[in-house]
């Protein structure tokens, strides 16, 4: 399934129905009063939040989403029917905001959470409304209210956990699909990973968190080079940030400088979430190098960070590491912070 994180649309709320002018004629009443009713309200368009989607592809292909017009009122004080909503069913994390304004609209960011995208028109009050002591046999009522017609843009957002932030070809995928269930693309070339992938790491028996796999960062990322802003606007909604540098790295700790650099360019706020540091592939390295490397690295960061020496192919390290991302993730959870 192709992942589709961007995609604008045409809603179109239904007009209200035109209230009824009406007067009652029996054959011992023919001169009954009023009894126009009302119009129907006009049909809304909304988001709601469904936890089994992943991607916004199915707006790709369908574009344009129109409510129904609300019925005009009839006589008997007959009201008129309601138009029907629209309810477009999007992922957990999706904003949407007012193409031509940037005016931002609403996000949904909870299961059953709704957003209304166009509400729809009031249905006209009928003459029946209208009477009163003075005003005996009104010959008016109310037109229905017209709907709203906009083009609004839906971007999709990862709520995640844990988010693996590293360069093109540091490991991230490998490491996904070791802690989890999830298959993202793994090969030995960089960009391997062009769209996100989630996956769910079990902690024990009643415990969990969801690691998000998003695509390598280049440096001039958050001025749009390589996937630039596509990724970063994921790692917004993580709540803690596993940095992956690989032990095969030149000078790791410059590396997570450097990444470290493009996330407070993006968004200084990223800077206040939990960081793990990862020195990947240590499987390279002899065994009496590998403790000796990872020293060095922590000495290095500018950081008082924990740095996790593992390799996602052997399954070194992976457990102390499975273990310190979950008592992060536990901490954000308990103090109600959200990503």
């Amino acid at each position: 399934m192709k992942f589709v994180d961007y995609v604008t649309i045409t809603v179109r709320s239904g007009k209200g129905g035109a209230g009824a002018v009406s007067f009652r004629r029996a054959r011992f009443q023919p001169k009954g009063g009023p009894d126009g009713g009302d119009g129907g309200d006009g049909g809304s368009v909304l988001i709601e939040a469904d936890p089994h989607l992943y991607t916004l592809l199915d707006l790709r292909y369908n574009r344009h989403h129109f409510a129904e017009n609300g019925q005009p009122g009839s006589g008997a004080n007959r009201k008129g029917r309601d138009g029907k909503d629209i309810v477009l069913r999007v992922p957990v994390g999706t904003v949407v905001r007012d193409t031509n304004t940037g005016e931002f609209i609403g996000e949904v960011v909870a299961p059953g959470e709704r957003v209304v995208l166009a509400q729809g028109g009031r249905g006209g009050r009928g003459n029946a409304f209208f009477k009163s002591s003075t005003r005996q046999t009104p010959r008016f009522a109310q037109p229905g209210e017209p709907g709203r017609e906009r083009e609004v843009t839906l971007e999709l957002k990862l709520l995640a956990d844990v988010g693996l932030v590293g360069f093109p070809n540091a490991g991230k995928s490998t490491l996904l699909a070791t802690l989890s269930a999830a298959r993202p693309k793994v090969a030995d070339y960089p960009f391997t990973t062009l769209e996100p992938a989630l996956g769910v790491v079990s902690v024990e028996a009643y415990a969990s968190f969801v690691m998000a796999d998003l695509p390598g960062l280049i440096e001039g990322a958050h001025e749009g080079k390589g996937l630039g802003v596509r990724f970063l606007k994921h790692i917004e909604r993580n709540a803690v940030l596993l940095f992956v540098l690989p032990v095969t790295s030149e000078d790791p700790a410059a590396e997570y400088r450097a990444l470290l650099g493009e996330l407070e360019a993006f968004n200084p706020a990223l800077l206040g979430k939990p960081r793990v540091v990862a020195l990947s592939k240590i499987d390279l390295l002899p065994p009496g190098e590998r403790e000796h490397r990872a020293a060095g690295v922590r000495a290095a960061l500018p950081d008082a960070l924990p740095v996790f020496p593992i390799s996602a192919v052997a399954g070194l390290g992976l457990e102390p590491l499975r273990r310190a991302l979950w008592e992060q993730v536990r901490a954000v959870r308990e103090a109600g912070v959200t990503g």
